[in-house]
C-alpha cells in the first residue's frame, strides 16, 4: 500500500501529465502556469506549456530567477522542472535548486500563502521535499568538493 506521501505524488504528478495530454490554446505568457494552482483544465494547460518552456531552454535562465510568490511553490512547476532537469544541471545549478525546494516549505505556510488550501500547501511541501532528497542525491553523486 503506498504510504500518504507517494499518493500525494501520483495525484500531482497526474495532474501534470493530463496537462501533457491537452492543448488550451489559452496561454498568454510562458509564465503563465507559475501561478495557476487550480485543477481547472485552464490552468493545468498553463502549468504544462511553463513546465515545457522551462525543461526546453538550453540557457537554463529560469534555475537563477527564484519564485517570488507562494503561488509559484503551489504550482509545483518549477519543482517539477529542477527534478527532471536534475542530470543536466550544473553542481551550482543543482545546489540553487535545493535551496529553492527547501525554501519552499516555510514560504508555503508563510503569511503571504494564506489564500492557498491546507491541500495546496501540503502537496507543494511534500513535492519540496521530494525534489530537494533527489537534487541532494545527484549532488552527492556528482558534485563532491564542486558548487
Amino acid at each position: 500500500m503506498p504510504s500518504a506521501h507517494h499518493t500525494v505524488l501520483i495525484i500531482v504528478l497526474a495532474a501534470l501529465a493530463a496537462g501533457c495530454a491537452m492543448n488550451t490554446g489559452s496561454v498568454t505568457s510562458p509564465l503563465a502556469g507559475l501561478n495557476c494552482i487550480d485543477d481547472s483544465l485552464d490552468c493545468i494547460g498553463k502549468r504544462k506549456a511553463t513546465l515545457n518552456y522551462f525543461t526546453s531552454d538550453p540557457t537554463r535562465s529560469w534555475v537563477r530567477q527564484r519564485p517570488i510568490s507562494p503561488h509559484a511553490y503551489a504550482s509545483g512547476v518549477r519543482l517539477f522542472a529542477f527534478k527532471k532537469k536534475k542530470k543536466e544541471l550544473s553542481c551550482t545549478e543543482l545546489k540553487l535548486g535545493r535551496s529553492e525546494a527547501d525554501a519552499a516549505s516555510k514560504v508555503l505556510r508563510g503569511s503571504a500563502a494564506k489564500s492557498l488550501t491546507p491541500a495546496q500547501v501540503s502537496r507543494g511541501t511534500i513535492l519540496a521535499a521530494e525534489v530537494s532528497r533527489d537534487l541532494q542525491r545527484e549532488m552527492s553523486r556528482r558534485c563532491k568538493g564542486k558548487a
